[in-house]
């Protein structure tokens, strides 16, 4: 293939990935944007495999075969809880292809022409940069989503002068690496640096940020790939990465902002750090009371108005399927019924709305906090599944508390509330919820999908 059908068939894979993350802007046009990512990612693929300037074929498709087979049993295998871990372990993936795109790229560096020959050690200092930071990051992020690494966050001694010194080092080492014309010492030196900065960094943030972390992680594996097309002197690479790198960064604000954080804090420490933390215990506040399912039924058949919260833990249960039923007989018996989703709910962003949509939920009753959190106080009826940092109402009264000034659904505003959780252990940013003793609140205890179930024979009945 010529090097202008290439780059032709570069624009119109471009122009579908754009398509692509349009769509995904949206949940009714959610699967032609995932369709459109598909067909413009297949198109890159056989203009790249094919174009007149690759060389080793069988050793290509070769590669493609084994990478194509292990993904293809990854996807079939991995549930939807399991997403988040597996998208930064994904992540991972390509933070460690720079990393490898880069020493082959500095190997292969006498190709390069005299004039171009500083950028290019530029481009293949900062891609080895940018990759191993968000090789390792990426790996404890995976291995906090599925807790194999503690949510608690790590506090090092001095934790923001190491990381400003990482930096700091990182770029002394940089006008070493130009100045003596490319220097393995100083490639390799940095390379340890940016692995332990990047696991240092990740490490150091609570679990309550998690889901921007991923976000973040979503955009260094952008720059990351854009970086390796700069080395690559791919210009379609270059356009996914930078495509990738800023709607990730524009996700990470948004989320950052729904928080009530600003970026730097969330890199900086996260949630569950300094002195707020240890002034905020897990201790019980007051006295709970439980109810049974056949009681939350009752309240079900008696309310005129009804609000579904969820979280991760009816992700953990896969309860969406009941729950989905249980709204479909309540708006048949002429119950209001919406959702409200808050947006770092369950590990990923947009998790709660794809486990919806998975459940055949219809889209216009699934709403944001900013567009609910005002009808709480004239609902009947609010069942929190498997959230709890997320109404939290500490946030708004408890200056001290780790998520003081995060927007949370204020769903204690609401008649009756019925949360369901497997106990009273605190959430995933290990902060004691006062929501859990109050007056108009009782807890139904167990798996949420028995007890959803079991609400749902008690309403069939």
């Amino acid at each position: 293939m010529s090097q202008g059908l290439v780059t032709a068939a570069y624009i119109v894979a471009a122009i579908c990935f754009i398509f692509s993350l349009a769509g995904l802007s949206k949940q009714e046009t959610a699967k032609q944007g995932c369709y459109s990512g598909i067909v413009g990612m297949a198109i890159a693929l056989f203009a790249t495999i094919f174009s007149e300037t690759v060389s080793g074929l069988g050793w290509i498709m070769l590669a493609m075969i084994v990478g194509a087979a292990v993904g293809i049993h990854k996807a079939k295998k991995v549930e939807m809880t399991e997403m988040p871990e597996l998208i930064a372990l994904l992540h991972s993936f390509v933070g460690l292809a720079a990393v490898l795109v880069g020493f082959n790229s500095f190997i292969d560096a006498g190709d390069v022409s005299a004039e171009m020959h500083t950028i290019h050690l530029v481009e293949v200092f900062l891609g080895v940069f940018i990759g191993a930071v968000t090789f390792t990051g990426s790996v404890v992020a995976f291995g906090k989503l599925n807790g194999k690494i503690a949510s608690k966050p790590l506090q090092l001694p001095h934790k923001h002068k190491l990381n400003a010194a990482a930096l700091l080092v990182s770029f002394i080492l940089l006008l070493c690496f130009v100045s003596a014309d490319g220097s393995w010492f100083a490639l390799l030196v940095m390379t340890v640096i940016a692995l332990a900065f990047g696991w240092h960094l990740v490490a150091s943030i609570g679990g309550a940020d998690m889901p921007v972390v991923v976000s973040m992680l979503n955009s260094y594996s952008g720059w990351a790939a854009a970086a390796a097309g700069f080395m690559l002197s791919n210009d379609l690479l270059i356009v996914t990465g930078a495509l990738v790198g800023s709607s990730g960064a524009i996700l990470s604000y948004i989320m950052c902002q729904a928080m009530n954080r600003s970026f730097i804090s969330v890199i900086a420490g996260g949630f569950g750090s300094g002195d707020a933390a240890s002034s905020s215990g897990r201790e019980e506040v007051g006295e709970y009371r439980e109810v049974q399912a056949a009681e939350v039924a009752a309240m079900l058949k008696d309310a005129s108005s009804v609000i579904i919260t969820p979280g991760y833990g009816m992700a953990v249960a896969q309860a969406q399927y009941p729950v989905a039923e249980i709204t479909d007989l309540l708006r048949k018996n002429g119950t209001e019924v919406r959702f409200g989703i808050h947006p770092v709910a369950g590990r990923l962003p947009g998790h709660m709305n794809v486990l919806l949509a998975e459940a055949k939920v219809p889209y216009d009753i699934v709403l944001e906090m900013d567009e609910i959190n005002d009808d709480f106080a004239e609902t009947d009826v609010v069942l929190v599944i498997g959230a709890n940092d997320t109404v939290n109402p500490a946030a708004q009264t408890d200056p001290n508390s780790p998520i003081a000034g995060m927007p949370v659904l204020e769903v204690w505003k609401a008649k009756e509330v019925v949360v369901f959780k497997r106990s009273m252990n605190t959430g995933y940013a290990g902060v004691q919820n006062p929501l859990f003793f109050n007056e108009n609140s009782v807890m139904c205890f167990g798996d949420a999908k028995a007890k959803v179930d079991e609400i749902l024979a008690e309403l069939k009945k």
